[in-house]
């Protein structure tokens, strides 16, 4: 079962900034007490999803409504798991790459909606919400291969784990029933026959994102 921590002081901290800080977490959609303080919209879905008491089925109804961003369903699907009802479909709505350089953290992560945050290790942040046909056919590819992944491993049990050291990758799925995950050294992963190609497509999505962005 995927864990929500219930606590604003819980949360992973690898940028100097604060601001990035409270970003990165954002994207695991792990937090209640963050969306909390980032949203103040009462209306729906929020007013669902932030309520100290949800209703399981208007839960289950966020999760399933396909108008809504891959974030709140996660959370809604996250909220529901938190209280102990059973997910029965495995649907991936995130993939978090994360990457320990010497001199800070580089974070991708892509939703099935198609949007994508990119975080590198200068704290630079770069938030891609306008979809092209191109920018469409790399998630859908990052998502082809993490779906292999994901297909093979199971949910992680506990609350997340730490970002990467040095020299390690991680790889986070977001999925309907839980957090799944792996890590190792970069090089051994990116050669590796069910890591490697969620690693090659996202270098390839974060090429494309940088290419646009400094086009702008």
């Amino acid at each position: 079962m995927n864990l929500v921590s219930t606590s604003s002081e819980n949360t992973i901290q690898p940028y100097r900034n604060p601001g990035l800080n409270k970003i990165y977490n954002l994207l695991f959609c792990d937090n209640v007490d963050l969306y909390k303080s980032e949203t103040q919209s009462a209306d729906y879905p929020w007013s669902i999803l932030l309520s100290d008491s949800p209703d399981p089925k208007a839960l289950m109804a966020v999760a399933a409504d396909g108008s809504l961003e891959s974030r709140q369903k996660m959370l809604a699907y996250n909220r529901l798991l938190a209280k102990g009802f059973p997910i029965n479909s495995r649907v991936l709505l995130g993939v978090i790459i994360e990457v320990g350089l010497a001199d800070g953290l580089d974070v991708l992560a892509a939703f099935h909606d198609g949007t994508c945050r990119y975080i590198n290790h200068s704290e630079n942040v770069l938030i891609w919400d306008t979809q092209t046909e191109q920018s469409n056919q790399l998630v859908s590819q990052l998502f082809a291969d993490s779906i292999g992944v994901v297909s093979r491993i199971g949910p992680w049990d506990k609350e997340r784990t730490t970002f990467p050291g040095q020299g390690m990758v991680k790889l986070t799925f977001l999925v309907s029933d839980g957090l799944y995950f792996g890590q190792g050294p970069f090089s051994v992963l990116q050669n590796d026959a069910m890591g490697g190609p969620v690693i090659n497509s996202g270098i390839q999505l974060m090429s494309y994102l940088i290419d646009q962005t400094n086009q702008q």
